[in-house]
């Protein structure tokens, strides 16, 4: 195993912020006249999830990428509607496992299905149903628990289509509703939030209701910066790429310094995160800055270094970074 490091130089230095609500148990703080739950959105990569996912809470709790398979543990963000509190779990896009890694993502989809009180599948209306929401449908009985089907992206088909996959995904699972909505823009959000807090048990809250993630800080401030590595480079840095948050200080100013570590395979794709006299690695540290900061809710001073682990995605150590389950063999 190889550890190069690198490091921008000095003035690809950055300022942000991280923070957020204090990396604790959870605990029940209201009587139970209110409702707790949770909700797992599963589906294929790229479905829309972590898009949706952000758009029901209000708040950014997990990325975005046009990059397949970016969710890759189950990461959970919390919905305050009413007196109904909705723990949604957005689990790894499900997809035919080629690879270790691919396996505990998977693996860990379809426990984030079987834990909780309801399950929605969420599936591309431009797309239909094809081989890998076939083979999601497929498996939909073995799993106990509730269902709700969501299409997703109705502005981009025509009605009378959407109304026929409607039918047809119907016909194949039984799903004990369904909803027709638009992550991107907001169409029929407000309805399928309402929805869900209905179907939550009755419950004592369990998280504080300002509380929008139960994902450590220095997690989400990670899982950001990888989400603009990949918005900067998915098309030239292999998808195998990682980032750890090795140190979080509170300053006595109240601003927060964070140094991450970005983790690549080969020395080549270390060069490519860096760029030209560490201009990339500088636009990364920036785009990812400022988004840490909004979440933090205070200043932030970003370090971000660069290092070849080859074959990390065979180390059991990434894993439980990640929160996956290493599986063996």
């Amino acid at each position: 195993m190889t550890d190069i490091e690198g490091q921008a130089p000095d003035e690809n230095k950055t300022d942000g912020t991280v923070s957020g609500a204090p990396e604790s148990e959870p605990a029940a703080l209201k009587p139970v006249d209110t409702q707790a739950g949770f909700v797992a959105l599963i589906g294929v990569p790229n479905a829309g999830k972590s898009t949706l996912l952000n758009a029901i809470v209000g708040a950014k709790v997990t990325i975005v990428s046009r990059k397949v398979q970016t969710t890759r543990t189950q990461v959970r963000g919390i919905l305050m509607e009413g007196s109904a509190q909705v723990i949604l779990v957005d689990t790894p896009g499900i997809f035919a496992p080629k690879r270790r890694l691919d396996r505990a993502m998977v693996h860990s989809a379809w426990s984030g299905a079987g834990d909780a009180d309801a399950l929605c599948l969420l599936i591309d209306a431009r797309k239909g149903i094809d081989e890998e929401v076939e083979s999601i449908l497929s498996k939909l009985p073995e799993v106990r628990r509730p269902k709700l089907l969501i299409l997703n992206k109705i502005d981009l088909i025509a009605r009378e289509k959407l109304l026929e996959l409607a039918q047809a995904v119907n016909a194949r699972a039984p799903f004990e509703d369904t909803f027709m909505i638009s992550a991107l823009n907001g169409d029929g959000v407000p309805h399928l939030r309402k929805a869900l807090a209905a179907r939550m048990p009755p419950s004592p809250w369990l998280y504080p209701e300002d509380q929008v993630s139960d994902a450590p800080i220095r997690m989400l401030a990670a899982e950001i910066t990888r989400e603009k590595i990949y918005d900067r480079l998915h098309e030239e840095l292999p998808y195998r790429s990682t980032v750890e948050t090795d140190q979080w200080v509170i300053k006595s100013d109240g601003s927060v310094r964070i140094e991450q570590t970005i983790f690549v395979e080969r020395e080549s794709q270390r060069s490519i995160v860096l760029g030209k006299a560490g201009q990339t690695i500088k636009a990364i540290g920036q785009a990812a800055r400022r988004d840490i900061a909004e979440v933090a809710e205070a200043q932030v001073h970003l370090f971000l270094h660069v290092k070849v682990r080859e074959n990390w995605a065979d180390d059991p150590a990434r894993y439980r970074e990640m929160g996956l389950e290493f599986p063996r063999g």
